[in-house]
């Protein structure tokens, strides 16, 4: 059974930082393209950032410059450094699991970006 568990989530003021971890189970993760998403209120979920199996990273143009995600394979873990955080990233931030045309999703975290 495939499990992919956030963490790291919380309420940070703008312009602070917080840094989400996805853990695996179940699943060949070396293999595995991961990503990170997120679903505000009212609106679609969308991809903020992914990463190959390989190492190739993708990032939505609003999170450039200021999230970092990376893979620690050994630890079957994803990361997501947040930096520089604004109101509008204010969501539920999903880890989320490609692997062999099927899709894996976590329960999400939530952030909250406010004074």
């Amino acid at each position: 059974q495939v499990q992919l568990v956030e963490s790291g989530g919380g309420l940070v003021q703008p312009g602070g930082s917080l840094r989400l971890s996805c853990v695996a189970s179940g699943i060949n993760f070396y293999y595995s393209d991961m990503g990170w998403y997120r679903q505000a209120p009212g609106k679609e979920r969308e991809s903020v950032a992914s990463i190959t199996g390989t190492g190739n990273m993708q990032y939505v143009d609003s999170v450039k410059g200021r999230f970092t995600i990376s893979r620690d394979n050994p630890k079957k873990t994803l990361i997501l450094q947040m930096n520089g955080l604004k109101p509008e990233d204010t969501a539920v931030y999903y880890c989320g699991a490609t692997l062999w045309g099927r899709k894996y999703w976590g329960n999400g975290a939530l952030v909250t970006v406010s004074s």
